[in-house]
């Protein structure tokens, strides 16, 4: 573990950027940043418009690590290059901001009121390939839609299975089982989601450290018991289809979480803005998340 990315991430303020569209949310991403679909044959044409867009975002003079402590990227993000370095490495070496892999595969149909991950077979040939491009640590995301005890526990224990494996790997994964903001129960979704959380850190091993990123809950501090435990270095947030403003006006009634925002960050970028138009707006977003985050 690369101490210096630990104490960026564990102590500094700020937030995490989410960049890690993946194929499946790729081609809306590009749509609200004003790039149609019958501007690309495939998905190789795709990819590069995307990155494209996070290169234009990573380099951006307001993109600092003032306000951002890290970036989640794609799988497909880390074997690109941003002048000549890997994109992780330009974010190290030149704006000193630790980057985290999404490493799930999408999820699995409904069932039990949950959407399990999708299995990961390649997970180790992807944490030594993470290894290899400076990755500090992972993402992996799960969904919640219902109440269903059997189904969040499922969760769960999948979460934190592979979280084992990571952290063996000397990366820190941060578990992200997302309680869909639509939920009719959701509240309930988030107190049945803790007590099964509760139980599996108790079991985890001490040297053994994690980061969580949850919707932002119905109940104001509803994490805050993570806040100090020592095996979670850090809570984080997803924006979950909220707007930027309604998210920044939940998350700041939440003391010690931080935003790791994708959609609210990116939201009223354009890819015909101006340098200066770009510049703008991206600096207002991170501003507003930034406050919200650190309230």
């Amino acid at each position: 573990m690369n101490e210096k990315m630990l104490n960026i991430v564990k102590n500094n303020s700020g937030f995490i950027a989410a960049l890690d569209q993946s194929g499946g949310s790729s081609k809306k991403t590009l749509s609200l940043y004003g790039i149609s679909e019958d501007k690309y044959k495939n998905e190789e044409e795709m990819f590069d418009l995307i990155h494209n867009m996070r290169k234009r975002i990573i380099k951006n003079d307001n993109f600092t690590n003032e306000h951002i402590i890290g970036v989640i990227l794609f799988l497909e993000t880390i074997n690109r290059k941003i002048d000549d370095l890997y994109t992780s490495d330009y974010l190290w070496k030149n704006k000193s901001i630790p980057s985290f892999l999404k490493i799930d595969r999408g999820l699995l149909e409904l069932e039990n009121g949950v959407q399990l991950m999708k299995d990961i077979p390649n997970l180790i040939e992807i944490l030594d390939n993470a290894l290899k491009r400076n990755i500090f640590g992972t993402k992996m995301r799960s969904v919640i839609k219902e109440a269903n005890e059997i189904g969040i526990e499922k969760i769960v224990k999948q979460q934190f299975y592979y979280a084992k494996i990571i952290c063996k790997k000397g990366l820190i994964p941060i578990i992200e089982p997302e309680v869909s903001i639509d939920a009719k129960d959701k509240e309930k979704c988030e107190k049945i989601l803790k007590e099964k959380i509760d139980i599996e850190l108790e079991n985890l091993d001490d040297d053994m450290k994690v980061m969580f990123k949850f919707t932002i809950p119905s109940i104001d501090n509803f994490y805050s018991s993570y806040l100090n435990n020592p095996k979670v270095i850090r809570v984080v947030a997803l924006s979950g289809g909220y707007s930027r403003n309604e998210a920044c006006k939940k998350l700041s009634k939440n003391k010690g979480m931080i935003a790791s925002f994708s959609r609210a960050l990116l939201e009223g970028l354009n890819v015909n803005d101006s340098n200066d138009e770009f510049s703008h707006k991206l600096l207002a977003a991170i501003d507003e998340i930034y406050e919200a985050s650190n309230n």
